[in-house]
């Protein structure tokens, strides 16, 4: 089953669309009729990754910042390094054809995909954690704006991924530079080796004072895990493992109604 996330908050999106419509570099755009249910193509294996290569950052769809349902995002200066673990959602042919925040033509057959604050374009490789599955994709879009999803990919991508019919799937991405060595492969999906990050501080107080309001809000099994990265300390607030996108879409909106911020993937 498709589950729909960039455009998941319906009418409210659409009214934000009509507002800004006149706003250079406004990332989202109005929701185009629905589309016939695509079919895949038969020779999809064959189908080439996108292949990193130097490109000018876009006139179009890279401002500073930008604000999406009374959310802001920061767009990054650079993606180098960029690693990012969470939820992948896909996107399809109800936005066929249509333009992407870059400008260019959305398609769904290609191997595309959408991120709120990379800059574009950029390419990155995703990794499903489930199944070890990795494709090669060049970002040329914004969103998704749903909580806790982190890359939008087109249909094709997704199918190579072999999420289709879930919807979502845990991934890894990682920026790809044309340069760049290859990335290392990710581990795979095994029990309990997936958690949930709440936040990661340099200050231990900072992590003591989150510990204290995730346990104040039920979630006893929150922890610090104390980590140590170029020679810097770091407490790191954890809590899970949690077993798939639903366990973890839980916990996500048990922070949200907490006031916390958006929780990350981590490894264990």
């Amino acid at each position: 089953m498709h589950r729909r996330s960039r455009k998941g908050a319906g009418l409210a999106l659409l009214a934000l669309v009509a507002l800004v419509a006149g706003c250079a570099g406004q990332p989202t755009r109005p929701t185009p009729p629905p589309r016939p249910t695509p079919t895949l193509p038969a020779d999809l294996a064959a189908i080439p990754d996108a292949v990193p290569r130097a490109e000018a950052r876009a006139v179009r769809g890279n401002p500073a910042s930008y604000e999406v349902l009374g959310r802001r995002y920061a767009v990054l200066p650079d993606a180098t390094g960029f690693v990012e673990r969470g939820v992948a959602s896909w996107y399809g042919p109800d936005f066929h054809g249509g333009n992407t925040s870059m400008g260019e033509p959305y398609d769904m057959y290609a191997m595309t995909a959408a991120h709120k604050t990379l800059p574009l374009p950029a390419y990155a490789r995703v990794t499903n954690l489930a199944n070890g599955r990795s494709i090669v994709v060049r970002i040329n879009d914004r969103g998704p704006f749903k909580d806790n999803r982190i890359i939008d990919l087109s249909y094709v991508a997704a199918a190579k991924l072999d999420m289709i019919r879930a919807g979502t799937a845990m991934v890894e991405l990682r920026v790809l530079t044309p340069s760049g060595p290859p990335p290392p492969a990710p581990l795979l999906w095994a029990g309990g080796r997936y958690v949930v990050q709440a936040g990661s501080f340099t200050d231990e107080d900072n992590a003591q004072r989150l510990l204290a309001r995730l346990r104040d809000g039920g979630f006893d099994e929150a922890r610090i895990v104390p980590a140590e990265i170029g020679g810097r300390r770091f407490w790191r607030v954890r809590l899970g493992p949690v077993a798939d996108v639903e366990a973890f879409d839980r916990v996500a909106a048990r922070f949200s109604a907490l006031g916390l911020d958006e929780p990350r993937l981590a490894l264990d």
